[in-house]
């Protein structure tokens, strides 16, 4: 086998079934090799932006890497934004990018670039092969990096693809953890019985099913409350789950929201911050004499460790006294002219049970997430690192990644334009994705943030990088000549007659919401 050849074989070996690509001259190697070996199949994307997004949402889904096939530095670098997301969700991903062949570096020729260096920005593992006999154990070695979920990218030149790699496949090993640190947990444990006011504040794998199922109990018999980040990257919701409350966005609120609490627990989580820097408010959420305590480092099952403080908490034979019975009714359709709030409720009011939604509505989004504590069981998935332009590949990796489940991408208008290239690759493979775009025309969050910096009244021209209203984007005929039907709606009857009918057929649908 070449070397091309032996890459998708381990990749493939390892359990790889999808690979999210964009290539070119240096990756011809590997485009053949998906004829002849079996396995993965290619998907193909307009811009990298959506193979790398397409890849952070099939991993978060799927939980297991998803794979990028991009070309030389350029390529790598168009998808970084999503990488960047991909890594604060702590997404499984391994990139591949086709570099020059070793001989023609040093020319110097106008796409060369310094892609390790490009690379380590988004990436916790890198690696350039130096000979065709290592592409196995690297890309098994790649493999192993991102199964914690994180980024792992392989550097191939192009003569290393060519070459004759041998018939050895490396098998990868399983993930092995850390053990609990006990000391920790009968710290939190003691902390959770006497202080008055607490919370546990969930991450990764905590806010999926098993994970939420123990904090709820440990939240059920000890009186504190959950929370998590203002964007988890993905979280379990619904009936029969506990009500995970999300820190706002703006800092005032968060504050507000934090203040409560005597003692913070951190289970898989970061302390929270600011997004931003704002004067006079501290960067950091929590005060100095609030009680914070870490439980779980990034080596360790965060599953395992909730177990563990269940079982000192000696919480695991109580009753679960009501966390997981409705406390709230499912909301109810509105009418009337379209508003985001009003999109937010037919959303919440019609999204079937087991739908992926994935969430980019920006400030039209807001008030979706506490409408949907008793719904149906579902996920949500958001934008972990805050980089706009994420919803629409993430919904094609989402929708990869489990095809029996409809995926709903709640979609700001103007973050879409960033890759709405997604559209091509969900009509090409016939994605079961609805799109729910949010027509406000305009960057509503810039202009909250000109307020909120104290540009009360802003001229024309601040005003006309907040405005995507000249010309109007007609998203109708954007979205039909990228291959997708689409239908525009201005009143939330019409949105839930559109939903409906939409939701009840497969493949890709795109409803614009004037708001």
């Amino acid at each position: 086998m070449n070397g091309a050849e032996v890459i998708l074989q381990t990749a493939a070996a390892a359990g790889i079934e999808v690979c999210f690509a964009n290539a070119g001259t240096t990756e011809l190697p590997l485009v053949a090799a998906f004829d002849t070996v079996s396995g993965i199949h290619p998907v193909m994307a307009l811009f990298e932006g959506v193979c790398s997004g397409a890849a952070d949402g099939y991993g978060r889904v799927k939980e297991r890497p998803g794979l990028t096939l991009l070309h030389l530095g350029p390529g790598f670098a168009n998808g970084i934004a999503n990488l960047h997301n991909a890594r604060r969700a702590r997404t499984p991903l391994i990139n591949i990018i086709g570099q020059h062949t070793t001989w023609h570096i040093d020319a110097d020729a106008p796409l060369t670039m310094d892609v390790e260096s490009l690379a380590r920005a988004v990436s916790d593992w890198t690696k350039t092969t130096t000979s065709a006999n290592e592409l196995s154990s690297a890309v098994t070695e790649a493999y192993l990096a991102s199964l914690p979920g994180k980024i792992a990218t392989l550097i191939v030149p192009n003569d290393h693809l060519w070459a004759e790699a041998g018939n050895t496949i490396c098998a990868p090993a399983p993930l092995k953890f850390d053990s609990p640190d006990m000391t920790l947990i009968k710290a939190a444990a003691d902390l959770l019985r006497t202080e008055r006011r607490t919370a546990v504040m969930l991450g990764g794998k905590a806010l999926r099913g098993k994970g939420l199922s123990t904090a709820g109990r440990i939240q059920s018999n000890t009186g504190c409350d959950l929370i998590t980040e203002t964007f988890p990257g993905y979280v379990e919701r619904g009936k029969g789950l506990p009500d995970v409350v999300r820190i706002p966005y703006f800092p005032e609120p968060a504050q507000a929201l934090l203040s409560q609490y005597d003692t913070i627990i951190l289970a898989d989580a970061k302390e929270p911050v600011t997004f931003f820097g704002y004067f006079g408010v501290d960067s950091h959420l929590l005060t100095k004499d609030q009680k914070k305590l870490s439980i779980c480092s990034g080596t360790q099952n965060i599953v395992e460790v909730l177990e563990c403080l269940e079982d000192e908490l000696n919480t695991t034979s109580a009753s679960n006294r009501g966390w997981n019975l409705p406390q709230g009714i499912k909301p109810l359709l509105p009418r009337g002219t379209l508003t985001a709030e009003k999109a937010c409720q037919v959303l919440a009011a019609l999204q079937p049970e087991g739908a992926i939604i994935v969430d980019e509505g920006i400030t039209s989004g807001i008030p979706y997430y506490p409408l949907t504590a008793f719904t149906p069981p579902h996920v949500v998935l958001t934008i972990a690192g805050g980089s706009i332009g994420y919803g629409m590949p993430c919904a094609v990796g989402a929708a990869m990644a489990s095809p029996d489940r409809p995926v709903i991408n709640f979609q700001a208008d103007g973050s879409a334009m960033y890759t709405l290239q997604a559209l091509w690759t969900e009509a090409r493979e016939g994605l079961n994705v609805k799109t729910l775009i949010c027509s406000n025309r305009g960057y509503n969050i810039v202009r909250v943030e000109l307020q909120r910096a104290g540009i009360a009244d802003p001229g024309p021209k601040a005003l006309s990088l907040a405005d995507i209203d000249h010309p109007k984007l007609d998203w109708v005929s954007i979205s039909s000549g990228l291959g997708v039907p689409a239908v525009s709606v201005s009143t939330a009857e019409d949105l839930a007659k559109e939903l409906t009918k939409t939701l009840s057929d497969p493949g890709p649908f795109l409803i614009e919401m004037i708001l």
